[in-house]
Order: structure tokens, then C-alpha cells, then sequence
């Protein structure tokens, strides 16, 4: 048995970044996989939110995908995911913030979203989102194919999930990437070919069948109640 163990679901985009940085770091670990729709009495009283992934690590529960990924930077150090430089890894961080704060919640409250026009509103601010990680996220902090340069990072990590699942959007809603965002969707496409992404992402067809609570609002899930309030 692994020292590290992640309790995770095998469509949450938030555990998907955690088995991700696992899997590239090079980390031993224990898959636990759970239902979330009959979570375990033992989960709840790890999990205060009712929300995977948890890391289990010498008798240590951490919970919250961004402070799990962190805390794997801090005590597994040899594969470093984040830069050294201080001015870099605060640009680091920025993205991180903006994928978490800016960008995923766009994606479900444009898939939650019913009326036509809170759809297109939502849909307008997704797209400029999306110029934005273009222009001033890889278009500018990159030398290199991935998001910091020529090496992946958390930053990667962090957006990778629900760029995937932008697809399930245009299932749902019709929305598209931007044709001038020739970088992301360069990047997106490149990304889908490291093992560690293929080994933890599900197949579209599964994550339009499993998003479909999100499209037609019945979702009783606390990421969508989060999401509906937030």
C-alpha cells in the first residue's frame, strides 16, 4: 500500500487535477474511488464539503484540489511543477487563481443556465475569458508549447480539466472556442497526449451523458450549488 492515497471520482474535473499532478510528479498512490451520489458515511467525515478529491498522507486529510496540488509541490520536490523564480511562480499562481475564480465557474453557470439570453450573456463572458488566457496567459508567459514554457506546471494542471470539457458545451449550448485562440486549442491538443492525461480523463461521451444534470439544472451536487449561489 502507497503512503498517499486520493479519494476521487472518475469524472470530477477537480480530482482529475490531482490524479493528474500525481501521475507527473511521479508519486506512488492508492486510487479510492467513490460514488457521489452515495457517498459514504467514512467520506463525510473526512470531507467537510462532500467534495473529491481528498489526499490521505501520514495520517494527514487534505482536501480542495489547488491546496492538494500545493501541498504535493511542497513535499514532493524532486519533479517540480512550479517555477523557482518568485516573480514566476506568483504568475503562476495568478493563472491558477483565474482558472479557479474566472474561468471554471463560467463553464457551469453557462451549462446550468436555462434562458436564451442569461446563456448568451454567459456565453460572451466565457469567450473573453478564453481571449484572455490566450492573449495575456500563453500568449505571454509561454516560450514553449505549454503554459509556463517548455515544461508543464500546476498551471496546466489547473485548466486542463474543463478546457476538456468545454467539448460538452458545445454538445449543450453550441458554445466554441474562439478561432483565434489558436494557442489554446494548439495546447489543449497537445496536452491530450501525456499519459497522465489520458489516464484520467473520460471519454466525451461519458462526460456529456454525466453533465447532463448541469444542463438541464437538476443537479443536487454541491459544486452545482456553489455555482448556482456563487
Amino acid at each position: 500500500m502507497a503512503d498517499v492515497e486520493i479519494i476521487s471520482s472518475s469524472t470530477c474535473p477537480f480530482a482529475q487535477r490531482t490524479r493528474m499532478a500525481l501521475i507527473e510528479k511521479g508519486i506512488e498512490f492508492d486510487l479510492t474511488a467513490i460514488d457521489l451520489n452515495d457517498k459514504p458515511d467514512w467520506f463525510l467525515e473526512i470531507s467537510p464539503y462532500g467534495k473529491v478529491p481528498v489526499l490521505r498522507h501520514n495520517g494527514a486529510v487534505i482536501f480542495e484540489s489547488a491546496v492538494i496540488n500545493e501541498y504535493l509541490e511542497e513535499v514532493f520536490s524532486d519533479r517540480p511543477m512550479m517555477p523557482r523564480d518568485p516573480v514566476r511562480r506568483a504568475q503562476a499562481r495568478i493563472w491558477i487563481d483565474f482558472a479557479n475564480v474566472r474561468f471554471t465557474p463560467l463553464v457551469y453557470k453557462l451549462m446550468l443556465a436555462q434562458e436564451p439570453d442569461a446563456q448568451a450573456a454567459l456565453a460572451e463572458r466565457l469567450t473573453d475569458a478564453l481571449l484572455a488566457m490566450e492573449h495575456q496567459g500563453l500568449g505571454k508567459l509561454g516560450d514553449g508549447s505549454y503554459w509556463l514554457g517548455d515544461d508543464i506546471s500546476l498551471v496546466d494542471l489547473t485548466f486542463l480539466p474543463h478546457m476538456q470539457r468545454l467539448a460538452v458545451l458545445t454538445h449543450y449550448r453550441d458554445f466554441h472556442i474562439p478561432d483565434e485562440c489558436t494557442l489554446l486549442k494548439a495546447w489543449l491538443q497537445m496536452m491530450g497526449q501525456r499519459p497522465s492525461v489520458a489516464e484520467g480523463s473520460a471519454a466525451l461521451e461519458v462526460l456529456v451523458e454525466n453533465w447532463r444534470k448541469y444542463a438541464e439544472n437538476t443537479s443536487t451536487g454541491t459544486t452545482a450549488a456553489d455555482m448556482r449561489t456563487a
